[in-house]
């Protein structure tokens, strides 16, 4: 590509200022936060601000929210000086983006960034449709809570750590989330190379299910010589380009690694660890839902390969508090619990509904869900319906665009149509607290990976104030 043509041979270590187009984005902020723990000086754009944007600007970046040139700071347009770093979700139009190619400043992508400052480590690299957030997040908890530790470029604030970017001093291992949007996951060069699921998406991008999977296949073709892949029991890939590579199994009941002796009540989740070479007694899940014993089993095998120790795995996962937005906790109580989600595709949202249900059996589970792109509810809107129809009651948002313009004949009220529930409705995020003082909940839910979360604020006053009695 031809922005990256300028200066090809020169690092990305070489430039001392670095400047982010979408700075504001989970995967760019953590890059954002190590060239800031570098010394560099680190500026960019974004949108929209946000709380993660804000903490970027009290960690010392310069940030501003107007696609405007004249809003650059003067010293981020000295082209031998700064790198421009920016990701696929930005429309090729962008002012800022056009400015910089035009005058032939060095660019790179996010992910081709992350994947030069991770070459020089052991890498573990976490893959898949779902879960690599979650699986990428307890694999660098139980390494950094063990005598190995780990640095760690994650896609969730870690809520251990609050922050998505872990530096160590002593240890060359890194934990990397793999992203496969625009196959950015084949600039990495994993040691270790997790692979939760293979579940088509971004079919936008990939064009069919085929060449989806067939991108993951050729991600297990760049694990290193010697390395290991551990691969979800039952996932659709071949092992045609793994050569040289040591190929494991996980699931939450059967593979090389996974769980027996499972216990489910009272508010915990305990199981027995088996590992080819291991058996660890009761494991008590942090985040105690069902589809985190198999998250677990994944990173317990990744932290094992990497030497941590039994004892030290057992207390690690007990302590994990889990990522903002996967399985959050709001709220926890005898007359509501309020749960937080970044699940937006059917598979996702399928796993994390039997998972709730399974930890309160009797309960009414209401589900908010925001679909996430015109294309993704297009292509699995009988998915949806069939994801979404497993709750006890549905509220849907309107589609959150992202990068898209509608398509004609796609919206939520399609989506709803498909639903098989009696109680389902649309609603309005400037109407949605009227619709949830309508509704009586006992177990309520967020699904999405739009903006919903701004509304986490004020849908948890309303709840603690009308169930719990909170001012």
């Amino acid at each position: 590509m031809k922005e990256n043509m300028e200066n090809p041979n020169k690092s990305s270590f070489n430039y001392d200022h670095i400047y982010f187009i979408g700075i504001g984005g989970i995967g760019m902020s953590n890059l954002a936060r190590y060239f800031l723990s570098q010394g560099k000086l680190v500026g960019g754009y974004d949108r929209t601000e946000s709380t993660l944007t804000e903490q970027l600007r009290i960690e010392g970046a310069y940030l501003h929210y107007n696609d405007q040139i004249d809003e650059i700071p003067v010293t981020f347009t000295d082209k031998e000086r700064t790198l421009v770093v920016y990701t696929p979700a930005v429309p090729v139009s962008h002012g800022e983006l056009t400015y910089f190619r035009a005058n032939g400043f060095r660019m790179m992508k996010r992910a081709e960034l992350l994947g030069e400052i991770t070459r020089a480590s052991d890498a573990i690299c976490v893959a898949g449709t779902h879960g690599k957030t979650t699986v990428s997040s307890m694999t660098a908890h139980l390494l950094r809570q063990s005598h190995v530790d780990c640095n760690a470029f994650l896609g969730g604030i870690l809520k251990n750590y609050n922050t998505n970017l872990l530096l160590s001093e002593r240890s060359k291992i890194t934990v990397v989330e793999a992203d496969e949007y625009d196959r950015s996951f084949h600039w990495l060069r994993p040691q270790i190379a997790i692979i939760t699921s293979a579940d088509p998406d971004h079919l936008d991008i990939y064009g069919t299910a085929e060449a989806y999977r067939e991108s993951f296949e050729h991600f297990t073709s760049l694990i290193q010589p010697g390395g290991t892949l551990l691969l979800k029991k039952g996932t659709a890939l071949t092992s045609k380009t793994v050569q040289g590579v040591n190929v494991q199994s996980y699931s939450e009941l059967e593979g090389d690694y996974h769980a027996e002796n499972i216990r489910i009540g009272d508010g915990e989740i305990r199981f027995d660890y088996v590992s080819p070479k291991r058996r660890i007694n009761d494991i008590n899940l942090g985040v105690p839902v069902k589809i985190n014993i198999e998250n677990s089993v994944a990173a317990m095998a990744a932290a094992e390969l990497c030497g941590a120790t039994a004892d030290e795995m057992r207390k690690a996962m007990s302590s994990f508090a889990g990522a903002r937005r996967r399985f959050d906790f709001h709220i926890k109580s005898d007359r509501i619990v309020f749960i937080d989600d970044y699940a937006h595709h059917p598979s996702e949202l399928t796993a994390a509904i039997e998972s709730i249900k399974a930890l309160y059996p009797k309960r009414k589970l209401t589900a908010l869900f925001q679909p996430h792109l015109y294309s993704r509810t297009r292509d699995f809107a009988d998915q949806f319906a069939r994801s979404l129809s497993l709750a006890d009651e549905v509220i849907l948002l309107d589609i959150y665009p992202a990068r898209e313009e509608p398509i004609e004949g796609v919206s939520s009220g399609m989506l709803l149509e498909k639903i098989t529930l009696a109680q389902k409705q649309l609603c309005s995020k400037d109407t949605l607290l009227d619709c949830l003082r309508n509704l009586e909940m006992e177990v309520f839910v967020t699904f999405g990976a739009g903006d919903i979360d701004r509304q986490l604020p004020a849908i948890e006053k309303l709840l603690r104030e009308r169930y719990l009695g909170n001012d």
